[in-house]
């Protein structure tokens, strides 16, 4: 009896001993399964101008189709060109003044053009035809969230924002907010991750902080016994929910080869 009772606390010693390993490197593998869906974030922004071509109440319909990368979710700011503004010395023209007028989030695309609820900016003229549309050929401004983990794991998943951002700015076609001054606004604000996907005033506040234009805000989640990595991308203008992404979470062997074989291995 007393040696059944020593085997079994020599196996419970081993369990625990194993079961922190159990989680070791989620954050890893966030970082890999991120990766993989990568492109489509980027195809979500490309860069594209056109023009209003009909205003119907808060819907606008634009020029833009599928053929120009336009897909449901997106966000095109809306302006309207104004007079031209010329050199000092040799007075030949440079471009022309422009002023914003709102946003346009596009709802349904059609073969030759799409539509877009439209969502004017305080004090600006309506939006008429002829007015134009565009995502910008700059990089886009985004602020990352801490990773909500909703799987109960107790896994060390900080480093998160920063395997995020690293992939989103190797892309060159996104800057990313310091993970370190998000994660320190929502603490001084009292603001936790969840409320980004419910309170649009707040994700817009804080968005005017940091200076971004949209939140990517990560979900660790599980459906049945698979886990999952669910992205969505808020709007920090309109504090919209534009689109998500989600993706099986990656097995721990991809993530492991990301590192060097003189790395030790994931302690999350």
């Amino acid at each position: 009896m007393r040696g059944v009772r020593s085997v079994a606390l020599f196996l419970a010693l081993v369990l625990g001993l194993l079961a922190p390993g159990a989680e070791a490197g989620i954050a890893d593998r966030v970082g890999v399964t991120f990766a993989l869906m990568l492109q489509e974030f980027v195809d979500a922004f490309p860069p594209a101008e056109g023009l209003v071509v009909a205003v119907d109440g808060d819907l606008v319909y634009l020029d833009l189709a599928a053929k120009s990368g336009v897909q449901p979710g997106q966000e095109f700011t809306v302006f309207r060109k104004g007079e031209v503004f010329r050199h000092p010395l040799t007075n030949q023209p440079l471009g022309r003044f422009e002023e914003y007028l709102g946003y346009a989030q596009v709802r349904r695309v059609f073969p030759q053009f799409s539509e877009a609820r439209y969502i004017p900016l305080d004090g600006r003229p309506p939006v008429r035809p002829e007015d134009g549309a565009r995502i910008t050929r700059g990089r886009i401004k985004v602020a990352i969230a801490p990773l909500l983990d909703l799987t109960q794991a107790g896994a060390d998943v900080r480093r998160v924002p920063w395997l995020i951002g690293g992939a989103l700015e190797r892309s060159k076609r996104f800057q990313v907010a310091d993970p370190l001054a998000v994660s320190t606004l929502l603490e001084t604000e009292r603001t936790r991750v969840e409320e980004l996907l419910i309170s649009p005033e707040k994700v817009t506040r804080l968005g005017q902080t940091l200076e971004v234009v949209g939140w990517l805000v990560p979900v660790l989640l599980e459906r049945g016994r698979t886990t999952y990595l669910d992205v969505t991308w808020i709007s920090a203008v309109t504090g919209t929910a534009l689109f998500s992404r989600r993706q099986v979470l990656a097995r721990p062997e991809p993530a492991e080869e990301q590192r060097f074989p003189w790395e030790p291995p994931a302690e999350d």
